[in-house]
């Protein structure tokens, strides 16, 4: 599965509503489009440098600096509709265009968002930001680094190895996730939580975070039960003892038994 088709799966499974066949069937036309006008150019970086010119002038696909956070951006249906997106849609809709144009183009989970490697035939390597196609550079991708954790982190050369379909649709998963609990769409929330916990079924971490959405769905003593499992699993996290007053507070309440 190209990382698209996994990304479209993964949105299929959180809002059974997305068309899967329609959007499948846009990307691939789409595909053709490109490898008209530029299948029959052999240079390579003059594939590509056309690939980034019909995406983002031709078509406009953009990154959404207005609403970054925004659950939409996370669909690939949506992206589509709207041509704006956040760096996994936007890089994943690349990668699939980029296969078909059989150019030497990987992702990278960089710790800061997805980036686009290029390895080059003359051994050149580049990098590419696929919220705006802009090239950047290694001192770029260091600040990055140095905003997320701080003035001490350097640049590792395993933040620009490419990185598998599965780890990426698992951090998909993620962001898919925080944008639905921001947005209080706890049900949809509710099953990213749940299909995270297939890959990891004892993640206390998981686990935690299913138990807010429970809370917030009422569902208050599958919360506790939850709070429970972390708090027994992580007893010197911070937020354990917070817990135990959740706890307390969910279970006050007697169920009666009839």
């Amino acid at each position: 599965m190209t990382l698209v088709e996994g990304g479209v799966m993964l949105n299929a499974f959180v809002d059974p509503s997305v068309p899967v066949a329609s959007v499948m069937e846009e990307l691939e036309a789409m595909a053709e489009e490109l490898e008209n006008f530029l299948a029959a150019e052999p240079d390579e970086r003059l594939r590509f440098d056309g690939l980034l010119r019909i995406f983002y002038r031709q078509w406009n696909f953009r990154g959404d600096a207005e609403q970054f956070f925004s659950s939409e951006n996370a669909f690939i249906d949506k992206v589509l509709e709207q041509r704006k997106g956040i760096p996994i849609t936007l890089g994943a809709i690349l990668m699939y265009f980029a296969d078909r144009l059989s150019l030497p183009i990987s992702p990278v989970a960089f710790p800061t968002q997805l980036i686009l490697r290029a390895d080059w035939n003359d051994g050149m390597v580049e990098f590419y930001n696929p919220f705006d196609g802009e090239c950047v550079s290694t001192r770029t991708l260091e600040g990055w680094i140095i905003g997320q954790s701080g003035p001490l982190a350097r640049l590792e050369q395993s933040n620009l190895l490419p990185t598998d379909n599965a780890t990426l649709v698992g951090r998909w998963l993620s962001v898919i996730k925080s944008a639905l609990l921001r947005e209080e769409q706890y049900s949809q929330a509710l099953r990213c939580s749940e299909m995270a916990l297939t890959f990891d079924p004892d993640n206390p971490y998981e686990i935690r975070d299913r138990g807010y959405i429970y809370q917030q769905l009422d569902c208050d003593w599958v919360a506790a039960s939850d709070y429970e499992y972390f708090i027994e699993q992580c007893p010197d996290d911070p937020a354990s003892e917070l817990l135990k007053l959740q706890v307390r507070a969910l279970t006050e309440a007697q169920p009666i038994l009839h």
